[in-house]
Parts: C-alpha cells; structure tokens; sequence
C-alpha cells in the first residue's frame, strides 16, 4: 500500500483547530493595532501608513518619524520661548535699604516700626549723643536718641552695681531700646577698665596684647573686653582699631596694632569673631585708614597718599572685619584728597560710596564726633550734622546734642532731608536692634 505524503500526516480536526486559533490571535493582534493607533497611544511604521494612505507618507507621519521624543522632552523643547517669570520684580519699598545685607532679614519688622513713630523720634535715632553728666534721663525725653557714648566722666564714681542699674533707668525712659557703646581699645584709651572696681588692671594696647602670645593672647583680651562691656549693661564697644601704623612718629601709632596689613587684617578678624561669640557688637574704626597722618582732634588733616595704598593695604583689615561680619564702621575726619579733595570722609558721598559700594559694607556707618575742631574748622562752627547725613552716614557721633538734633530735625520738616532718606538710616538702625537682641 503506497504511502501518504508526509504533509498530509496528521491533518485532521486537531490541525483545523490549530489554525482557527492562530486567525483569532491575528484578528485580535490587528483590532488592538488599529484601536491603538487610532486613540494616538501606537505609534504606526511608516509601511503602514503608506499602504492605509494610498503610499503617500502624510505631514503628521513624517512630523511624528522627526520627532520620536516623549511629552516631557516636547515640552523642553517649547520652553525657550515662553518668558522665565510672567510676573513682574516687586518694586523696592521707598525707605527700606536696597540690599541683602547683614540686617537685611529685620528690615520688613524694622519698617513697620518706623512708621509708628514720630519724625521727631525717627531723627533721634539717628544719632548716639555723649552722654552728659548731668539731665541725660531730661534729654533722652526730649531727643529720643539711638544710643549714648558713655565717656570714663559716667564710670568715675560709680560701681558694677550701680552702672547697670543707671542705663536700666536710661532704656526705661527711652521709646526704643538703646545703643550704650564707650571708647574701650587697650593702652592709651580706655574708658572702664582705667578705674579699679571695673577690673584689677587696664586693659593693655593692641600692641602689648599682641606680644604675648599673637593671635591667641587677641581672643583672650577681646573676651574679657566683651564680657566687662556686657556685664556692666553696654551693648557696643567702639573698637577694634584697623588703622595701619608701624611709624612710631604717627599720631595713631599706639593706638595701633603697629603690623604690617596682612597682619593687621587677621588681628581684625579675630576680634570681630571674638566679639561675635561672646554677643557683643564692635565698630571698625577709622576708616578710610589714618595711615601716618595729624590728629583731628586739634584740626583739619589731609591726608594726601594715593589710592593705590588704600587699595593694597589700609583697606585690608577693613574688609576682614566686614567679611567677619562687624556691624558698625567708624568714618574718620580726614580729608583723604584721592577719594575727595573738597570734604573730610565723615561728610563725603564719595567716601560712603567707597565703603558701601567697594568694601560691600551693609551695615551701620558712623560718623566720628562731630564736635572735634577738623570738622568746626571746616564748617565755620555751624552744625555739621545735616551735611555728616546726606553724605550717607546711619549714625551721628555728637557731643552737641540738641543743636545737632534740631538741626536735623529742622531739614527733615523743611524737606531739605527726604523722608525716605531718613527712613532708610533708620530702618537700618532699627534691624540691627533687632538682631542684636535689644528690639
């Protein structure tokens, strides 16, 4: 019997089973294709589209072939052409200072707080007056002022009991809480430490201090220096001194750290860091630099030196102390002829502009004592303190109070001082009483 070719073995009802199933996977397989393709979610070859379109390849094809990217990437791609922020810069509040300074995080409270107060409140925190001996409660009601420069004439005769039971007196009669700050450098200037029942010896110089042990030997004498300040009640110390002087000749030399800049800008910093940790504030004085210059106290000086040395050396312990974070810096009564030739550095815009605009200062720029003979010389004996705060200066040193207050004031009234030049100043001095715990 001849045999079945072998194709035909095992055909039967199995088989046709077989092949039903497999048109079924198909049928589905295409039904799915063309469901998907349809709702956007498959993406056809472009084989397909041409046998569906009659072999010509469409735009949408060819645009979906060039461009196989995801959504997100798609919405990268339109992203260049929309604007980064629809939405405008807030304009700056007219007497908020216009930077991110170290004080930048009170301003918005500081605001606010100034506008609750008088003009004639707001002008009296402008200023840190000397503290008189006689009527300084008389003239804290009158003046409203930001702080006193307590001189050695208001630690004579008093004790480490009675000094802070006076400036509790002195902040209770005050609206806003004050600045009590005093000359206490080492060596030849020291307002506390010069009499006994504050301290069992004077505080040596910069330059003695140094001596000892560098470095190490600053932070223990800016320590104690703080801890006295604060116990006593002060909250500021009008030092250190980051003038550079190795001349013995100059007039600041003792008052010096007698180093060269380098070194005198890490003395600097130091003390900033000390006063900082122990949570008492400090003021870098005098700036520009006195450098080998006259006294002020007794006239006017020029200095003449070009710009080049303060660029290479008197501006280096300055800028340590400012990256330190000091929070006041002390302008001299020089006439510092590259910077400007016409008026001492506590009444120049140019100088301000320098500190502020070069150095990077934020905070709190203050003016030495208006009352030294440099600057009655120059003004002819009228009150400087108009001029000393146009120039951009926060804070007016005075130990002529009520004629330096008045006059302020009078310029504010008349408009000769804006009111947002007046705010500005102020909103600063206010956040720095915030932050330094006293607001």
């Amino acid at each position: 019997m001849p045999r079945e070719p072998r194709y035909q073995k095992g055909n039967g009802p199995g088989t046709g089973r077989v092949i039903a199933r497999a048109c079924l996977i198909t049928l589905l397989a295409v039904v799915c294709l063309v469901g998907g393709w349809a709702l956007g979610s498959v993406k056809p070859l472009p084989v397909v589209v041409d046998l569906v379109n009659g072999g010509a390849s469409s735009d949408a094809a060819q645009s979906s072939q060039a461009q196989p990217s995801s959504e997100p990437e798609a919405s990268s791609q339109a992203a260049p052409s929309s604007p980064v922020s629809s939405e405008p810069e807030e304009p700056k509040t007219p007497g908020i200072p216009d930077d991110d300074g170290i004080f930048s995080a009170y301003y918005e409270r500081a605001y606010q707080k100034a506008k609750s107060m008088t003009t004639a409140d707001l002008v009296g925190q402008v200023f840190i007056f000397r503290c008189p001996t006689e009527g300084a409660v008389k003239l804290i009601d009158d003046c409203q002022p930001g702080g006193y420069c307590l001189m050695a004439d208001f630690f004579e005769g008093k004790t480490k009991e009675t000094v802070p039971e006076t400036l509790s007196s002195f902040q209770n009669s005050s609206r806003t809480p004050m600045f009590f700050c005093c000359d206490e450098e080492g060596g030849t200037v020291v307002r506390i430490s010069r009499f006994s029942q504050y301290a069992s010896q004077k505080f040596e110089s910069p330059q003695q201090v140094y001596a000892r042990a560098q470095l190490d030997s600053v932070v223990i004498d800016t320590r104690d220096k703080a801890q006295l300040l604060k116990s006593l009640g002060l909250n500021l110390n009008l030092a250190p001194v980051a003038d550079i002087s190795t001349n013995p000749s100059d007039f600041i030399y003792d008052r010096s750290l007698g180093q060269d800049a380098q070194t005198t800008a890490d003395y600097i910093r130091v003390c900033v860091e000390t006063y900082q940790e122990n949570g008492l504030a400090c003021t870098l004085k005098h700036f520009p630099g006195y450098g080998n210059n006259g006294d002020t106290h007794t006239g006017l000086v020029y200095d003449k030196r070009p710009m080049e040395t303060f660029e290479t050396s008197d501006f280096l312990p300055f800028r340590a102390g400012i990256e330190a974070g000091a929070q006041f810096v002390l302008v001299s009564h020089n006439v510092v002829e590259c910077m400007d030739p016409d008026a001492p550095a506590s009444l120049s815009p140019k100088v301000n502009e320098i500190l502020r605009d070069e150095l990077g200062f934020t905070g709190l720029v203050m003016t030495d004592d208006l009352i030294m003979d440099a600057i009655t010389d120059f003004t002819g004996g009228k009150s400087p303190a108009v001029t000393a705060f146009q120039a951009g200066n926060d804070i007016l040193l005075s130990s002529d109070p009520r004629t330096d207050y008045q006059a302020l004031l009078s310029a504010v009234e008349s408009g000769e001082v804006s009111q947002d030049r007046l705010m500005e100043s102020v909103v600063r001095i206010l956040a720095a009483k915030y932050a330094m715990g006293l607001l």
